[in-house]
């Protein structure tokens, strides 16, 4: 198994989540504005969509959406209960956040990393996003993961996520419960792990 990654970007939450699972893999960074890999390849024969993260799970078989991978990787571990299982009213839940964060967190903060959108404009996609993390606050006050089962990969994909605030000018001190939460997943091994091997932690 193979990741495809940049440093820092959304591709971290499936090399966490490889890491949790104790899955052996390898891992090739990409530079996504080149579009080529750290050995010179056109990174678009890997995954033509031009962006990471991108999962080879066999010779020539790719996946790419990270909802999706990390839902496959935690289903590769089972013993590891970083998803319920498939089918289970719980597992629906698992994928209520996993969407919400792909669509509402994510892409909340990707016009904020355009140099192109004016800073009006951004201020207006801050107030959006600000809504967003409202509701995650109110949620992460009542308990210390996402899921009331406990830690999972939606909270893998939150902490990645949450993690760009500093970059962007969005203050994440005015959602304490967001703060403590990144410090909790920020002690775990393989969090350490995947934030050192991307060069991101002495």
């Amino acid at each position: 198994m193979k990741l495809y990654y940049s440093p820092g970007a959304c591709s971290q939450a499936p090399h966490i989540a490889l890491r949790e699972t104790g899955i052996d893999f390898t891992w090739e960074k990409v530079d996504l504005r080149a579009k080529l890999t750290e050995n010179g390849q056109d990174f678009r024969q890997v995954n033509p969509k031009g962006y990471v993260p991108a999962l080879e799970v066999a010779p020539g078989v790719v996946m790419t959406e990270l909802a999706v991978l990390l839902q496959y990787l935690a289903d590769l571990a089972p013993a590891r209960k970083l998803a319920p299982p498939p089918d289970s009213p719980e597992r629906y839940v698992l994928q209520t956040w996993l969407v919400f964060i792909a669509t509402e967190i994510h892409k909340g903060f990707s016009p904020l990393f355009k140099p192109q959108v004016g800073e009006d404009a951004k201020d207006v996609f801050r107030q959006i996003l600000a809504t967003r993390l409202d509701y995650v606050q109110s949620e992460l006050s009542q308990r210390e993961y996402l899921m009331p089962s406990g830690f999972s990969v939606a909270d893998i994909y939150l902490f990645v996520t949450t993690g760009w605030a500093p970059r962007v000018n969005v203050d994440l001190s005015r959602w304490p419960a967001i703060v403590a939460f990144r410090e909790r997943i920020a002690q775990r091994p393989a969090v350490q792990a995947a934030l050192r091997a991307e060069g991101l932690l002495n």
